[in-house]
């Protein structure tokens, strides 16, 4: 995996199987928030990461696999297991 290919920002994501479409996921962006969770992990407002991985766990534990800087900007709890919503982002500039 090369470094450049990592949003400056941090925002990033690996996709499980459903989501990878057989590599054709890596550099897709999606729209995304914190929905629900325990003890209400969820911060306001939304965030947009990119696709930068496969999910290398099998089975993956989840449909999105954020990285660190990705989760802590929706959630409050760096340990919880948060639900989101999330959408194919398409920038029209």
């Amino acid at each position: 995996m090369d470094v450049e290919q990592f949003p400056e920002d941090g925002y990033f994501v690996a996709v499980s199987e459903g989501l990878w479409d057989n590599g054709a996921a890596c550099g897709r962006k999606y729209q995304m928030r914190c929905i629900s969770g325990p003890r209400r992990p969820c911060k306001g407002g939304t965030i947009v990461v990119q696709v930068v991985d496969f999910c290398k766990t099998y089975p993956c534990p989840t449909t999105l696999v954020l990285s660190n800087k990705a989760f802590n900007a929706i959630s409050r709890s760096p340990n919880a297991r948060i639900n989101v919503e999330f959408a194919q982002y398409v920038n029209y500039i």
